[in-house]
């Protein structure tokens, strides 16, 4: 059980948006008997902040509230240390602490984080940058940016998510690429480039979830060039999990994948988070590059 802990709290994710999260927070970790020195960071620049904080003080662990862009910001500054990553899982979809089987709700979260056990877990990079989850170029991207945009002016997020993928399929969005895996090179017109850290799940029931995040590579997805309508059809195939009956759907696996674009800016998406990056983009997996507080294998994960 960690003596004590360093705690970020994202104010703006999901439930750490309310009056009394932080504390709630703190009374589950005082329950557990953990020391937990609870920030709450209301601005991007204040988490990396409050983390690089944390990792140059005494506390072995850091634990970080908030979606998955917020834990892939702070796990960042953990990559390649000694310290751990402890979750609580306060964003929408939480991806991240679904394939870690953290517990979703805060007295199970917390409870995982003061038995303190723990693995060393990859973690994916392009061009310097850190992500947990996945990363993308294409329409993702266009459509986190256009969500973004309508947000700002005050819609909610799920008109502005609707209204910003049907935009961006108005568009007819493409991208010409030329990739690099391994050292086998092809070339391919599309509308998007996905890429994991570690395998995605492409079949079956459980489509859009990983099995493991220490198998040491990369996955590679891409559809070839379609229209409009093959696009909705190739959602329609996911939403039925048949993607992998798709013969304009690409899947592979890779440790390094290298794409180069003629385009001087490409917007590039990693956890959910938009920045703009400089062609080519150098993707690599870093195997075993941070430490990160899971379930005992033995203890069962409520629903």
């Amino acid at each position: 059980m960690p003596s004590a802990v360093d705690v970020i709290i994202n104010a703006g994710s999901g439930a750490s948006a309310k009056d009394d999260a932080c504390e709630q927070i703190a009374q589950h970790f005082e329950a557990a008997g953990v020391d937990a020195r609870i920030s709450l960071a209301r601005t991007g620049a204040d988490i990396l902040e409050l983390a690089r904080r944390a990792v140059r003080g005494d506390a072995a662990t850091i634990v970080v509230g908030g979606g998955d862009g917020t834990i892939g910001a702070v796990a960042s500054t953990l990559v390649g240390t000694d310290n751990r990553l402890g979750i609580l899982p306060l964003g929408t979809f939480n991806h991240f602490a679904k394939d870690l089987k953290i517990p979703l709700d805060l007295a199970g979260a917390v409870r995982t984080i003061s038995e303190g056990h723990s693995i060393q877990i990859d973690v994916g990079e392009v061009n310097n940058h850190i992500f947990l989850n996945n990363s993308s170029l294409g329409l993702y991207p266009s459509i986190v940016r256009h969500r973004e945009q309508k947000q700002r002016l005050g819609h909610g997020k799920w008109p502005a998510l609707i209204w910003a993928a049907f935009s961006v399929l108005r568009r007819y969005p493409f991208i010409d690429v030329r990739l690099n895996t391994d050292g086998k090179e092809f070339a391919s017109r599309t509308p998007f480039v996905f890429i994991g850290n570690n395998e995605y799940e492409m079949e079956s029931f459980n489509i859009g979830t990983r099995a493991c995040l220490d198998a040491g590579h990369l996955s590679l997805y891409l559809s070839h060039r379609t229209g409009r309508l093959g696009i909705l059809k190739l959602a329609m195939r996911a939403l039925f999990k048949r993607l992998p009956q798709a013969g304009e759907f690409v899947a592979l696996c890779a440790t390094d994948v290298r794409i180069e674009t003629r385009r001087r800016r490409v917007h590039v998406s990693m956890d959910g988070e938009v920045v703009v990056m400089q062609p080519p983009l150098q993707y690599r997996v870093r195997p075993g590059a941070l430490r990160v507080i899971v379930p005992a294998p033995d203890v069962a994960v409520a629903e």
